[in-house]
């Protein structure tokens, strides 16, 4: 299914249904503020596996992302932040970063990868903060990559949907969405560590 939404002004109705689909087990294509994803409920184990079979990806490797409203939100998932990191996070967000911060026990299982981290996003973008906010709690994401040679992600959503309806609920079609990913900063470490250099511009 291809919904079209607002991306100043997300229609409330289109969100709920969005929101509803996701509770349920579903598995959507949304935009962000960096290139479009793939998401689900952070607590649907069964949601998960389908975006990890087809991304190709190893459960037990993958560093998947949540996508959460605030700052708030962010403390329900991650151990406690000092001082230096809290001020880098709200400096940075919302916006096009990835923080990679220390998992707290509440995060499920199998989000959680070797090393105990999650990869936190608050998009500077209606769409997924809407949607965050509809279903009361974070999705998980991971970027969407394209197997074009010339371009590494999707940048359009009717693309996206002629490739993917089969495999997904909902593609949503919030316009175009850029082709570079976020910047990825690892936070678990004595000092802030640019793991990958994206969209965003880090001041650390």
């Amino acid at each position: 299914m291809l919904v079209s939404v607002n991306p100043d002004n997300p229609d409330s109705r289109k969100i709920r249904q969005v929101a509803e689909i996701l509770a349920k087990d579903g598995v959507i294509i949304y935009p962000t503020d960096t290139v479009y994803a793939l998401g689900c409920d952070i607590h649907s184990a069964a949601a998960l596996e389908r975006i990890a079979r087809i991304r190709r990806l190893d459960l037990r490797d993958a560093l998947f992302s949540i996508i959460c409203a605030d700052l708030s939100q962010v403390s329900e998932y991650v151990l406690p932040l000092d001082n230096a990191v809290f001020r880098l996070l709200k400096k940075h967000l919302p916006g096009p970063f990835t923080f990679i911060l220390k998992a707290a026990g509440n995060v499920p299982k199998a989000l959680r990868n070797r090393k105990k981290t999650v990869g936190i996003r608050i998009p500077n973008h209606p769409i997924p903060l809407a949607i965050v906010a509809e279903l009361g709690r974070p999705i998980l994401t991971t970027s969407l990559k394209s197997e074009d040679e010339i371009l590494e992600y999707f940048v359009d959503a009717e693309d996206i949907h002629d490739d993917f309806r089969k495999m997904v609920d909902v593609v949503i079609d919030g316009g175009p969405c850029g082709n570079i990913p976020s910047t990825l900063v690892d936070c678990t470490g004595n000092e802030p560590e640019v793991i990958r250099m994206g969209a965003g511009q880090p001041d650390l």
